[in-house]
């Protein structure tokens, strides 16, 4: 059964426009239909904040969706109605599961590198659990490490990565893997890296005339 075809053409169209790949706009689309269909087939201009919310809530206390799943489901309201509707939507209370299923707990992908000495409960399940680090705290035993070592320099974890984006690019990585490794979303921002590169390699450049 088809349900409000011209809103969904709308959507095709748009993704079309911003050359989202065709799976893009199958994901889209089905995400779509589901969160109408959810609301008894209510147009989503008509639906509220309250209601967006308890929708991709749901589908983690009752359908059980994993979190790849969860933030389709988001990503495609997020476009929907910013991109098709023209309308800004901030989220508030909305409730992000841990895992698919109990027995990731135990797969190694699922573990945090920086994990808390001390366990929690969870306020929840009331399951006894043991999260990441704060992330101040890493800041802190930075500065703590610094200062140990007499170093006279302002030291955060942000230099570090701009150290490590630097040296690969001084190593002859290419701009696209250094990209990805490092999460930008336009090549442009890694690129402000490859400025301090040929500063600091000015002295390896010879020029011809020099042999």
């Amino acid at each position: 059964m088809k349900i409000k075809k011209k809103l969904l053409d709308i959507i095709k169209d748009k993704i079309r426009f911003k050359h989202y790949c065709y799976l893009t706009e199958k994901t889209y689309v089905h995400w779509t239909k589901c969160y109408m269909f959810f609301h008894n087939k209510k147009y989503p201009i008509d639906i509220g904040k309250r209601e967006i919310e308890k929708y991709l809530s749901s589908l983690v206390v009752k359908n059980r969706v994993s979190p790849s799943t969860q933030n389709q489901a988001f990503s495609t309201i997020h476009f929907l109605y910013k991109e098709v509707l023209g309308i800004d939507i901030r989220f508030g209370k909305v409730y992000i599961c841990d895992s698919k299923s109990p027995k990731t707990k135990f797969e190694t992908k699922w573990q945090y590198l920086f994990p808390k000495a001390k366990v929690s409960k969870d306020s929840r399940s009331q399951t006894i659990r043991q999260y990441h680090i704060h992330p101040k705290t890493i800041g802190v035993n930075i500065k703590i490490a610094s200062q140990k070592t007499n170093l006279n320099k302002r030291m955060t974890s942000h230099i570090f990565r701009h150290g490590y984006s630097t040296y690969l690019l001084q190593a002859g990585i290419d701009l696209r893997s250094i990209q990805k490794l490092l999460g930008h979303k336009s090549v442009e921002t890694t690129m402000i890296y490859t400025h301090v590169a040929s500063e600091m390699n000015k002295a390896k450049v010879v020029s011809p005339l020099d042999f």
